[in-house]
């Protein structure tokens, strides 16, 4: 029988805001027979990466990593440093923020949430009235998003840690970096963060399957305290095996291969370089948004992500179908759309392993699909995103 007609020349292009495409070098880095991770080999590697790590996050503390997912390290993050019934303040700005919270919840944490419109980030202000008015100390932790994914808003993490300082508040400092590790500044140690928890499919340039949670002196203290149930992700059992390079079980070899690469390749072009490169990108994106006279979601410019940007449609029109005009067309895939804002919106993701000319071809693909998907909009896009990149 003939097969069907599924072939599609050239490259896909994923432009989700993670997982995000893969270099050649990377690829290959991981490309590599496995070695026994009990062995004196591995032990160097590991040890490597584990230090390379801290500076990424900026941090001269301990860098924890697990064969996981990102909502694995908020696990770990919790279950290592509360109790159960502890009380716990979340603040929504977008689906993923609200999951933590559900995860927080399922955990028998006493958490709860501040409302939020998906449109704007916190104000480190209600923060600080929050703390305030918990007289009695009974918060035990704060636990923020520093990049929402599903809605491209960013959080202004040093502000609200001089909220909490502000108050005198004791509670935790737990923030979620997973979309904008190693493509946003970000500084786990100045901001006095107690727990950072990333993911390996983003900025850092893998594939999905590595979590971390970099901790303070302050929470490796509360984690004596900490009575939740635990194996998998002790921190202690994790720390005592990371001293000599090893793990408390087998971890993800090959992707530790990769991450290796993935790390020397961050350090060689410089990590306000890549900062640079993610905000250039960016605001060609948004550039180029403002000119077909659609909607930015996030309404504050200072709180724009340089990881994606999130692009509402006129009343009227399916976002999902968009993205699907565009998959099935051109070959590429955007991001989803979740919750409040479900079929509204779609995500450009521009973060990773990305340069100017990779990103014209994607804001060519969104003009080619809005004018395919019939939605109104004005031409000039790609020229403004060309003018800007080409000054």
């Amino acid at each position: 029988m003939p097969k069907s007609n599924s072939f599609k020349a050239g490259r896909h292009f994923l432009q989700i805001p993670g997982p995000t495409n893969l270099p050649d070098r990377v690829l290959r880095a991981m490309d590599r027979a496995v070695i026994d991770h009990r062995g004196p080999e591995f032990a160097e590697i590991s040890k490597g990466v584990l230090e390379k790590l801290k500076s990424v996050f900026k941090t001269s503390s301990p860098v924890i990593m697990y064969p996981g997912s990102g909502t694995g390290a908020w696990e770990s993050a919790i279950v290592n440093t509360l109790n159960v019934g502890d009380k716990v303040l979340f603040f929504e700005t977008g689906e993923f923020s609200i999951r933590w919270y559900d995860q927080a919840k399922q955990l028998k944490i006493d958490a709860e949430i501040v409302p939020g419109d998906w449109r704007h980030g916190i104000d480190p202000k209600v923060v600080a009235e929050r703390l305030a008015a918990d007289k009695d100390k009974k918060i035990k932790a704060v636990c923020v998003l520093h990049n929402e994914t599903s809605t491209g808003i960013v959080n202004n993490i040093g502000e609200i840690r001089k909220a909490i300082d502000s108050v005198n508040h004791p509670a935790l400092y737990m923030v979620d970096v997973i979309s904008s590790l190693a493509s946003i500044d970000y500084r786990h140690e100045e901001w006095k963060v107690d727990v950072t928890v990333g993911g390996s499919q983003k900025g850092l340039l893998l594939p999905p399957g590595l979590s971390f949670n970099a901790i303070s002196h302050k929470a490796l203290e509360a984690s004596k305290k900490a009575t939740m149930p635990k194996h998998y992700w002790d921190w202690h059992a994790m720390l005592e095996n990371n001293k000599t390079g090893f793990y408390p079980y087998t971890p993800a070899t090959t992707l530790i291969y990769g991450l290796d690469e993935a790390l020397d390749m961050l350090m060689e072009e410089g990590l306000d370089n890549v900062f640079s490169r993610h905000a250039r990108l960016a605001e060609a994106t948004r550039l180029a948004v403002k000119a077909w006279g659609l909607e930015i979601l996030c309404k504050n410019p200072a709180e724009y992500s340089n990881t994606l940007t999130t692009v509402l449609l006129p009343e009227g029109y399916d976002a999902d179908n968009l993205r699907k005009t565009i998959l099935d067309e051109y070959n590429m895939a955007l991001g989803a759309s979740f919750n409040k804002v479900k079929g509204k919106v779609f995500r450009i993701g521009h973060l990773g392993d990305l340069n100017e000319i990779m990103l014209m071809g994607v804001l060519s693909g969104v003009e080619m699909g809005l004018t395919k998907a019939k939605v109104p909009f004005k031409a000039g896009g790609i020229m403004a995103a060309l003018q800007y990149l080409s000054k």
